[in-house]
């Protein structure tokens, strides 16, 4: 691995080979790995470079892939630079995944305005990897000007995206009226644009339906005070046929444009790092509990009164919380 100085150059330099190996390094577990990784997010911070953050998800079979090669190719063909940071769901029972994104976007990973990384969910929650906010402050100091989190599927931790970009996009099929009532509301709240894919040969009339279906649910959500009066918004689109895309484009730069101008822009982005360091205190206390001998001893001991009914599991927790305070 470089020295910490010359991978700090690397990236900002744009070198994309050497901006692979930091976010190898930011999503390690080893603990010499995670030392480095929070010096040199840490570092990279400072060169005050910003990118467009936009989060996308969608039901498995949807055209995500398809939507992000087509969306991210109009972007880079107008000079923008595009990094996609693509999760996979890991198995539960072998911790592996499928990673094939990058071949599923076969001429958008040849662009040389584009970057592509795959990355596996490892279990965490929100259709997210664990270190997803660390890759995107990586892309935007390499000098990314929009970064595309492609997430995991749709459910109910999905909301989690919404903590690391800046606008959400939900994508999904045509459908009949009963597949509204599969999308849960809080995606449908957090969603900005909810975008009806292959609106395209047949299936044309009945995206239109759906956009329509979609677009009278969104009227019953309350609207939100950052805002403009006509979002959020449903649009039809066909990725496959790169139709509509561009109108895409031209919503989210209107929403940008308005939220920066409201002032809304910066305070979610003050929200989101208060969420992010919330969010890595309590993974450096999970990582002592399971790190520490005598409080694992402890935690497999209460376990096993807990199972037998000896002590409640409120009491059982109260116990190991206070062996950690005491250890301070």
């Amino acid at each position: 691995m470089q020295t910490d100085q010359s991978m700090v150059d690397a990236i900002l330099e744009g070198n994309r080979r050497i901006l692979a190996r930091a976010i190898t390094l930011v999503e390690s577990t080893r603990d010499d790995h995670r030392a480095q990784a929070v010096q040199l997010v840490d570092a990279l911070g400072k060169s005050g470079r910003s990118a467009l953050r936009i989060g996308l998800s969608g039901t498995p079979g949807v055209g995500k892939s398809t939507f992000t090669e087509s969306f991210g190719m109009m972007l880079v063909e107008q000079g923008l630079k595009v990094a996609v940071l693509a999760v996979d769901p890991s198995s539960k029972r072998s911790g592996g995944s499928i990673l094939g994104d990058k071949t599923r976007m076969d001429r958008l990973s040849r662009h040389p305005n584009a970057f592509i990384r795959p990355s596996p969910s490892s279990a965490a929650l929100g259709g997210v990897a664990r270190r997803t906010r660390e890759a995107i402050s990586l892309c935007e100091a390499a000098g990314f000007d929009v970064v595309l989190v492609e997430t995991v599927g749709v459910g109910q931790s999905e909301v989690m995206v919404a903590d690391m970009t800046d606008l959400f996009l939900l994508l999904l099929a045509p459908a009949g009226g009963d597949e509204l009532q599969g999308v849960k509301r809080g995606i449908m709240e957090i969603a900005d644009l909810i975008l009806i894919n292959k609106a395209d040969g047949e299936l044309k009339p009945q995206a239109l339906r759906t956009c329509a279906d979609y677009a009278g649910a969104l009227r019953l959500l309350r609207k939100r005070v950052q805002d403009p009066k006509e979002f959020p918004k449903a649009m039809t689109i066909s990725a496959l046929e790169e139709d509509g895309l561009a109108q895409v484009w031209s919503e989210i730069e209107t929403l940008v444009k308005w939220r920066r101008s409201e002032g809304h822009f910066a305070a979610n982005r003050g929200r989101q790092a208060k969420v992010w360091f919330e969010d890595e205190v309590r993974r450096g206390v999970l990582a002592q509990l399971e790190r520490d001998e005598t409080l694992q001893k402890l935690q497999e001991n209460l376990r096993k009164q807990v199972a037998d009914g000896v002590l409640t599991p409120d009491a059982a927790a109260a116990d190991v919380l206070q062996a950690l305070k005491s250890r301070k």
